[in-house]
């Protein structure tokens, strides 16, 4: 998927170690093979197959379509501002990597793993805790803007131009996102969800807050290009101080 993965992983006294190195295993190749299916820049994935029209999407393995059904779910609740098919062909990358850090850490759970962070390419799912999750300062590299913390599941996902350049595109106009923050991220209880959503959020610019206020069981907080920032009414309870917490950077 192009970016960089990092697994923590804790066992309780308990816990069969074997059982869950063989689940982190198993998580591994399942993102390994994520990218062989849904990358679209691997000519012969199934989503390259079936933007071009050489494969339906009957044909495809059953997780295309959850991935397009979770891309619907998003692009109806974002009124579009989320969309897998921006690009006029279809292309769910904005969801599916979340989906997939998402699922890695479920499969890493269901081994008997106490508490795991998975980090992918900065978006973050959590499970068990207790973690402490730094989302950086866009405008000061290697500053953090706010700390997250969890003590059970828990996802913090990020978007931005500041790692990438802008490479969020406004589906409406086909450009670059009008008066788009600094940074925007979204905490709620799974990344297939923050993922997007962040995505989203970041397309509408000046709209992120209020349309984030009015989602149950999601949060936002916003840095803007002059380093002000701005969080939604439940934001707070996700907070913690800037202590030595253990977690990774979003």
């Amino acid at each position: 998927m192009g970016t960089v993965f990092s697994f923590d992983v804790r066992t309780d006294g308990d816990a069969d170690r074997e059982r869950v190195r063989a689940g982190l295993a198993a998580a591994v190749a399942g993102l390994h093979h994520v990218d062989e299916v849904f990358s679209p820049y691997r000519p012969d994935s199934q989503i390259s197959r079936l933007a071009v029209g050489e494969l339906a999407l009957a044909d495809c393995e059953p997780d295309v379509a959850e991935v397009f059904r979770h891309c619907a779910a998003e692009e109806r609740l974002s009124e579009g501002w989320f969309t897998p098919r921006y690009t006029g062909g279809l292309d769910p990358t904005g969801l599916v990597k979340g989906w997939a850090v998402q699922r890695a850490v479920e499969m890493i759970a269901s081994s008997g793993a106490a508490a795991v962070c998975l980090n992918g390419g900065g978006d973050v799912q959590l499970h068990g805790g207790p973690w402490r999750v730094g989302i950086s300062d866009p405008l000061h590299p290697g500053a953090l803007a706010a700390v997250v913390e969890a003590h059970d599941t828990l996802a913090v996902a990020t978007s931005g131009p500041a790692e990438r350049g802008c490479h969020i595109v406004d589906p409406h106009s086909g450009g670059a996102p009008a008066a788009g923050p600094a940074s925007l991220t979204v905490v709620c209880r799974g990344l297939t969800q923050a993922d997007a959503r962040a995505t989203a959020a970041y397309a509408m610019g000046p709209g992120a807050r209020a349309w984030l206020e009015r989602l149950p069981g999601t949060e936002g907080f916003g840095v803007a290009a002059d380093g002000s920032t701005w969080q939604t009414s439940g934001f707070a309870r996700h907070l913690a101080g800037r202590g030595d917490g253990e977690g990774r950077a979003a």
